[in-house]
């Protein structure tokens, strides 16, 4: 970074897995949030080197995960699969640099912070900002959004139980499955052979729960996931739900039919009335119920709220997100924070 771009507060930004799914929206991001950054770089695997992108309609060529690389970058955010961070993280953190982690690699960590600022914010929880900060993890994003829907709706009743079924979409295994499931739709159609390489068994035209054998990580490894983040988040200042993962047939975005039972009468308009407000748009709308195609692009969870028909003071909510942009936002929301205290250039 040049002395210029240091006393006018700009910083050097590297995402590394820029090839991602998780990495492109994390640029579009920085951009559109204008984040104060007067250079990115693009880092990533081998597969990946040479090629292409556009950053801030300059062209940018993706480099590798090298010190020489990472020389004077300021902020990291780790957005390749998490066998690949897990194994270069350590280059990022000697660089000095603050780290952002989207891809799990680093949630087993001892010196981590786990962090969702949506729901933060939703309790009133304040982060302390040091001067070098521990590595941040993003809580995954089904953990934030049922925790967020939650806390809004215990303030207006009480809630006795509550569970959610959770919709996985193929983008949580990145590109490579939103490719193997192309590949197999494709294939069905054309009666060929499907390929299970990424997913261990057949996910086009099918819904199951069942943890498969080969796929990584397992169906039952993300939904202890979300569990651990949620608790870790919640700080058990919201009723944990009992939680099924299933895999959904989709492309994007994260579907989650919760059920909830409150201790005492209260309507749905008011439970709709709670959930409103920051990131959360309540519909009933013909053409804007929640759905993966509703939310793609969008940095709002789309929810609904319905009586459950045997009464009882149940109710069914129906909500979807962007499962990409929420953690990306979060992700910079994170870093926008680390700004007030991050000291120009590396750190010594």
């Amino acid at each position: 970074m040049s002395p210029s771009a240091r006393k006018s507060n700009l910083f050097t930004v590297a995402i590394v897995g820029a090839s991602a799914l998780k990495g492109k929206e994390v640029r579009e991001i920085l951009n559109e949030r204008n984040f104060p950054a007067v250079d990115i770089k693009l880092l990533d695997e081998e597969e990946a080197l040479g090629q292409l992108e556009q950053v801030n309609d300059e062209p940018t060529f993706i480099q590798g995960v090298l010190p020489e690389n990472l020389e004077g970058v300021d902020f990291a955010f780790l957005t390749a699969e998490e066998s690949f961070i897990a194994k270069t993280w350590a280059t990022v953190r000697d660089a000095g640099s603050e780290i952002i982690d989207l891809s799990y690699a680093l949630e087993n960590n001892t010196d981590i912070e786990l962090r969702a600022p949506w729901l933060e914010r939703e309790l009133g929880h304040t982060h302390e900002m040091g001067l070098q900060s521990a590595p941040v993890v993003v809580a995954h994003p089904a953990a934030v959004v049922m925790a967020l829907l939650l806390a809004r709706l215990q303030k207006a009743a009480p809630i006795r139980l509550a569970s959610a079924v959770i919709g996985q979409p193929a983008s949580e295994y990145g590109r490579r499955g939103m490719d193997e499931l192309h590949d197999q739709t494709v294939n069905l159609l054309s009666f060929q052979q499907m390929p299970t390489t990424i997913f261990g068994t057949q996910i086009s035209f099918n819904l199951f729960a069942q943890p498969v054998e080969g796929a990584h990580p397992t169906l039952a490894e993300v939904e202890a996931r979300i569990v651990r983040h949620f608790k870790a988040i919640t700080q058990s200042e919201v009723l944990m739900p009992a939680v099924l993962l299933v895999q959904a047939p989709v492309f994007h975005g994260y579907t989650i039919a919760m059920f909830v039972q409150t201790s005492g009468e209260v309507t749905a308009a008011k439970l709709e009335s709670a959930l409103a407000g920051p990131h959360v748009t309540v519909t009933s709308a013909p053409d804007e119920f929640p759905s993966n195609v509703n939310i793609a692009g969008s940095s709002e969870i789309l929810a609904s709220v319905r009586p459950d028909g045997a009464g009882g003071n149940g109710f069914w909510l129906f909500a979807a997100c962007d499962n990409l942009r929420v953690s990306a936002i979060q992700a910079i929301e994170c870093a926008e924070e680390m700004v007030q205290t991050r000291p120009r250039g590396q750190l010594q």
